[in-house]
């Protein structure tokens, strides 16, 4: 792992970069562009960004009046408020015409901090996963967020990009992104951890502690939630003894879920998740709130043992 980076500002440098190459991109923000970064495109080209104000729902019923007549449009607000407040516009007015809308939000999972549970979107990806035509990616770290986007970029369609607040070290030995397709990044044969967003990053650090301890544990990056990678997970399903997801969501509708459904359709394995159990945040500093939620690599280390004793 080597330079931290915020995603949000590799985002926003991302839109500047695209901005270039093509004039019929449009930016839309509801008065967060300082925070979500889209600040840096709009300072480029203003005369293609717009800020609608405290008004998500708004954004998001007017990016798809863009996307109606040809634009490529990336909105952006606080995830909460993308998922959350907007859910109505987001599925009847974007993702049910299939409108070409990139919903990228920031500040997504528990690690906002001391903002609190009123920011503390940990339900997102659960109420965006049930909205047909959307795919859904949660990027790593900064490398990977510029990879996504581009990506997004490049796919017709309604995409939710699911990104943090906190700066995240950016990973060594990833592949390139490809839409749909996960990859291993350490090799195992004993248990699969499966993860995506910065729980990738305590899923590594777990992998090196079990080393230590004699057991073999293969580490998969789930950037992408749909389309889901389901031969993967079927692979880490008959190719080790038992399986560990990991997200920095609640387990309830979220990746574990996608992984469930999979497995319990093709491919049936002892698993256990690592994610928020039914509560909602608090007030606190990053580590802590990882700590509090046991989403560290200590507690995958126990989940994966607790797996193979099964």
């Amino acid at each position: 792992m080597t330079e931290p980076l915020f995603q949000r500002e590799v985002y926003g440098k991302t839109l500047v970069e695209l901005g270039k190459t093509n004039s019929n991109i449009v930016v839309l923000d509801a008065d967060l562009s300082g925070s979500t970064k889209t600040r840096l495109f709009c300072k480029a080209y203003p005369e293609r960004f717009f800020n609608v104000g405290v008004a998500e729902q708004n954004m998001m019923a007017t990016s798809a009046g863009l996307a109606s007549c040809g634009k490529v449009v990336f909105a952006s607000t606080f995830a909460m408020f993308a998922t959350g407040r907007a859910w109505d516009q987001v599925r009847n007015s974007v993702c049910y015409n299939n409108f070409n809308v990139k919903i990228v939000a920031s500040h997504a999972g528990i690690t906002v901090g001391e903002d609190g549970a009123s920011h503390q979107a940990i339900e997102d990806i659960s109420l965006m996963r049930s909205i047909p035509n959307l795919k859904i990616i949660v990027p790593c770290d900064g490398p990977e967020t510029r990879e996504a986007v581009i990506a997004a970029f490049k796919t017709p369609g309604p995409f939710y990009i699911r990104l943090g607040r906190s700066k995240i070290e950016t990973i060594e030995g990833k592949q390139p992104f490809e839409l749909g397709k996960s990859y291993t990044l350490k090799e195992g044969k004993d248990v699969s951890i499966i993860a995506c967003g910065i729980m990738l990053h305590e899923a590594i650090k777990a992998h090196e502690i079990l080393k230590k301890e004699g057991i073999s544990a293969r580490v998969v990056n789930m950037h992408t939630i749909r389309p889901l990678d389901k031969d993967a997970i079927i692979s880490c399903a008959k190719q080790t003894k038992g399986i560990v997801v990991c997200e920095e969501h609640s387990v309830i509708g979220g990746l574990a879920s996608a992984v469930d459904e999979v497995i319990c359709e093709s491919a049936p394995v002892k698993t256990t998740r690592i994610g928020i159990k039914d509560r909602f945040g608090q007030s606190g500093s990053p580590a802590d709130l990882l700590k509090e939620y046991n989403l560290t690599d200590l507690d995958i280390v126990a989940a994966a043992k607790k797996v193979l004793s099964k």
